[in-house]
């Protein structure tokens, strides 16, 4: 025992050690205040920025930062995701985060910056100025680095960016990534930083916290995307990926006229249509969509602005945070319905509900923005606005599209499933080549109408599985080119009943089918072409013969297209591109046809089509086809250059099987342009003299072998002149 006075006061030597010695062990033991996070904020931190701010921390501030704060606290929640606009005060959370931790919790702390510059000049410009200003938070740090401090708890703050090195290290309780969708997706091959921050929380279990939070960055993945609940995010990689995880939690605002909640949203933000960015921000206000009240930024006698209405409330304000699945009920003001549940506590705030943000000047921003891209075409401006400062996921304008797939499906009308309505004239049908599959559609075409009458895949060959013989093997176009005669019996001799009579029905006029793609497409294509026209030679067995018959006349109703590689050319032409053919076929050179088509200039004008809702000239779709088919219509947009592309790379078969139809349309044989509708070809005659309708209970089908279509070459010549 040492024989030591302990009057902290007295000068004996070596007592100011001991004094420091017991004061810093009952710190470390010292248990926790029962404060939340922005309690402890209010309590113990001081704000020192002249000309903006000095003063103790308010909530009032940002009232909507109390339930993401405080949540940080919740261990019932693994983590904290935090979506909002710069100029919402998200740094200020973790500050206060870092307050209540050293000041009540005390609990080691990691804060991961973009890089290790940003982690530098936040830990000097930032954390360093709280120790200063906050003298109680500051007078605990014993340990003062660059990039870590401890404090009399023993608790350490570190400041790391993300690499492998830094995100693998030992096990931390806490872990905060500020600005996640600035930082790479991938951390080396290893994983997401997200991800490997919850692995080193992992240790802890309900005391561990990850927290993330950012304004977002990454690009929306799908353009046609259409929300399933109320607040889904678009998909797009990093915070909102986060997000969408979590619970989903989003800022309503409760109307002062009529009581109805509503989130305040950029889309409720309304301005004059002038050149002037200026004026156009002077006149932002924004309306309640229920019924129209106008609120404006600042306080007036209608109105208490934006911080009147962000205020709390559960403190006599008009906002709160709303999960999904709840509902703000007007009347009473309670929330109803079922939360979403989840392990994260997942926050999205718009950039017109910012504390800091001023809608003058976001409206003048986003203005200025836009019209530097329609000058230049240069849209890094705009992206910089709709991410930081209206807290939004950015499209780029090459994806961007005003048509919808909902609107699509909208126009949808109960004609009858899989029948032929009144108006159709005659049947194509369209053929996209897969790897394992046909994509078919079937459309019916009028004086000047389409009816999408069918949409189906042929996916099964006669092969058998080996080992499963009752299993029959998918097709496959590039690999056995006995596959493709499946189109003859799946596709060509299919028929469909008039909408009024069941016993009649009408035999598909024309198919054109795609002949490019994958090794071995083409080749097989063409061969499918010359078996339709002279069937099998004498070499081939009885028993191939069986499985696959050949059946005359079909050659005439088939026609195999492809992409025309020069953009000037006109929008389809018919061409043999095998004639330069020296392999064995070689006495059969130029035989195959194959309809080239412009594609660009045939879905420029599908694309005006589509647009099309009047009688006249539009595509009519029944109310039975799911929503991926309108999705698929809506995946290729127009680059600046005026070329479609699919930059999602998502399915777009229902596009491509619309453009083959209408260049099919433009083919001699079909000549949907220039038909006489007075006296129209047999084929696309009215009903009760066409040729392609006919009695299922009768005898004659359309299906009789024709002459060769294409056997003499110089009628054909003059047939296209």
């Amino acid at each position: 025992m040492l024989d030591m006075d302990f009057d902290f006061h007295g000068s004996e030597p070596g007592t100011q050690f001991l004094e420091d010695l017991i004061y810093e062990s009952a710190e470390a033991i010292r248990p926790s205040e029962a404060l939340t996070v922005s309690q402890a904020a209010e309590k113990y931190r001081y704000i020192n920025n002249p000309g903006s701010f000095v003063g103790q921390w308010s909530n009032d501030t940002t009232p909507y930062l109390v339930e993401p704060q405080d949540e940080l606290t919740n261990r019932l929640y693994e983590s904290v995701v935090f979506v909002g606009p710069a100029q919402c005060g998200k740094t200020d959370m973790f500050l206060n985060y870092l307050t209540y931790t050293v000041m009540c919790d005390p609990a080691d702390l990691s804060l991961i910056q973009t890089v290790q510059a940003s982690a530098r000049d936040f830990s000097i410009a930032r954390v360093d100025r709280l120790h200063m200003h906050t003298p109680c938070v500051g007078e605990r740090c014993i340990v003062d680095n660059v990039y870590d401090k401890q404090y009399r708890s023993g608790m350490i703050l570190r400041m790391q960016w993300p690499t492998p090195n830094e995100l693998s290290g030992k096990p931390i309780p806490r872990l905060w990534l500020t600005d996640l969708d600035r930082m790479e997706t991938n951390i080396g091959g290893e994983g997401t930083p997200f991800g490997m921050a919850k692995a080193r929380a992992t240790s802890y279990k309900q005391y561990g916290k990850v927290i993330a939070e950012s304004s977002p960055g990454h690009p929306i993945l799908d353009p046609q995307w259409s929300k399933k609940t109320p607040h889904e995010a678009p998909p797009c990689e990093g915070i909102l990926a986060l997000y969408n995880a979590g619970d989903r939690r989003r800022y309503y605002w409760r109307c002062i006229s009529c009581q109805n909640a509503f989130e305040p949203h950029w889309n409720l933000i309304s301005y004059p249509n002038t050149a002037d960015p200026l004026e156009a921000g002077e006149a932002a206000v924004m309306g309640c969509p229920h019924c129209g009240q106008i609120y404006t930024h600042d306080e007036n006698s209608d109105n208490p602005g934006k911080s009147g209405m962000n205020q709390l409330y559960e403190k006599g304000g008009h906002a709160r945070w709303v999960k999904e699945g709840q509902f703000w009920v007007p009347e009473t003001g309670l929330l109803t319905g079922t939360p979403r549940r989840a392990v994260s506590a997942s926050f999205w705030l718009m950039g017109v509900a910012a504390a800091f943000n001023n809608w003058r000047q976001l409206v003048t921003d986003f203005v200025s923005a836009e019209k530097e891209w329609e000058d230049t075409f240069k849209e890094e401006t705009l992206k910089t606005v709709v991410n930081t400062k209206l807290g939004m996921p950015y499209l780029p304008k090459a994806q961007a599209t005003a048509r919808l797939a909902d609107q699509l499906k909208s126009r949808a009308k109960n004609y009858g499933q899989r029948v032929v309505p009144h108006g159709v004239r005659f049947l194509i049908a369209t053929v996209d080549v897969q790897n394992n599959r046909f994509e078919v559609q079937i459309t019916g075409v009028g004086l000047d109408d389409l009816w999408i009458i069918d949409r189906f895949k042929v996916q099964y060959s006669k092969r058998r599985d080996p080992d499963r013989a009752e299993q029959l093997k998918p097709i496959s176009p590039g690999a056995h080119p006995e596959d493709w005669r499946h189109l003859l019996y799946e596709v060509m001799e299919k028929t469909y009943p008039l909408v009024d009579d069941p016993d009649k029905h009408m035999a598909i006029f024309h198919t054109f089918c795609d002949s490019a793609g994958e090794t071995g497409f083409t080749a097989n294509a063409y061969d499918f072409y010359r078996w339709l026209r002279l069937g099998y030679d004498d070499a081939v067995s009885d028993e191939v013969r069986q499985l696959y018959p050949w059946k005359p006349g079909f050659e005439s109703r088939f026609q195999l297209t492809k992409g025309e590689p020069t953009p000037s050319a006109p929008r389809v032409r018919l061409g043999w591109p095998d004639a330069q053919r020296k392999d064995r076929k070689a006495s059969a050179r130029g035989e195959v046809p194959v309809l080239f088509i412009n594609t660009n200039a045939v879905k420029n004008h599908v694309d005006a089509v589509l647009d099309r809702t009047d009688p006249g000239g539009r595509i009519n779709f029944p109310d039975w086809l799911p929503l991926w088919f309108y999705k698929e219509l809506t995946v290729e947009t127009k680059n600046k250059e005026g070329k479609w592309e699919n930059i999602s790379g998502h399915r777009n078969e229902s596009w491509d099987l619309l453009v083959y139809c209408f260049a099919g349309l433009l083919h001699h044989v079909v000549g949907w342009e220039h038909i006489r509708w007075d006296e129209p070809p047999d084929w696309a005659a009215e009903w009760p003299v066409n040729s392609m309708v006919f009695s299922i209970s009768g005898a004659e089908t359309p299906f009789t072998e024709q002459e060769d279509a294409f056997s003499d070459l110089e009628a054909l010549g003059e047939m296209m002149n």
